[in-house]
């Protein structure tokens, strides 16, 4: 059976093709940016000087490190339902159990990610700025934050590329993404190549454009956090001078 171009081109400019590449970017979108502020969170808890939060933030990342994340999608799918009666409702469906189990097994690697950026920012900067009588809040807000992002930019934008493509996954449970739209046509037509090749257009696409997004925002956030960061550092050590 030779590559028909006819079927490839119908694949991909199907509705249903379209369909799914939207439920994979909003599942993507939806999920990292819920990792994120897992992740921040478990950051905080395991820089924190209380030993039952460091525990906690430590067991959380080894566990959903651990377990690979079909496992994880199927046990939010499958298993919560029967212990939690609340889950057997119709808003429980596979988009919201997706989100569920992929925010949460990001999140455990968004938590390093933070917890490597928090940890690049010298002491020093905290200790200055204490110093001068700002508040925690106000530490962490305008001098740790803004260094910190620009360190976890170009591993949370991997972590989001990474994260798009494991939607795929979500194929397991129904999910009716990119890939799943692909494998229920193919079962129909058993036309392989060309609905294989058409989803693989479709996944370049939408990568390529978010590296495009991703080199943008570097360079954005490169600029502003430079200067910005090397005038708020200055206005701490004057301040610091003329006391």
């Amino acid at each position: 059976m030779s590559f028909d171009p006819a079927v490839f081109w119908g694949a991909l400019t199907s509705e249903g093709m379209r369909a799914g590449a939207i439920i994979a970017i909003s599942l993507t979108v939806l999920a990292q940016l819920t990792a994120v502020f897992i992740g921040l969170g478990l950051a905080m808890m395991r820089g924190s000087g209380i030993g039952l939060l460091r525990g906690a933030s430590w067991t959380y990342v080894w566990i959903f490190r651990a377990i690979p994340t079909l496992v994880q999608l199927l046990f939010v799918w499958n298993a919560l339902p029967q212990l939690f009666p609340a889950l057997r409702e119709e808003w429980f469906s596979a988009f919201v159990a997706a989100w569920i189990a992929l925010s949460m097994n990001e999140g455990a690697y968004m938590a390093e990610i933070v917890r490597g950026g928090l940890l690049s920012v010298d002491e020093g900067q905290q200790l200055a700025a204490r110093a001068l009588g700002m508040t925690p809040w106000s530490v962490f807000r305008t001098v740790i934050l803004p260094q910190v992002v620009r360190v976890i930019i170009p591993p949370t934008a991997n972590e989001f590329i990474t994260m798009l493509k494991i939607t795929s996954l979500a194929s397991a449970i129904s999910l009716r993404e990119l890939l799943t739209f692909t494998q229920q046509q193919i079962s129909i037509t058993f036309r392989f190549a060309e609905f294989y090749a058409a989803a693989a257009i479709y996944y370049l696409v939408i990568v390529s454009v978010f590296m495009v997004l991703q080199a943008l925002l570097e360079r954005r956030f490169r600029w502003t956090s430079q200067r910005g960061g090397e005038r708020s550092i200055a206005s701490v050590m004057r301040a610091i001078g003329a006391r």
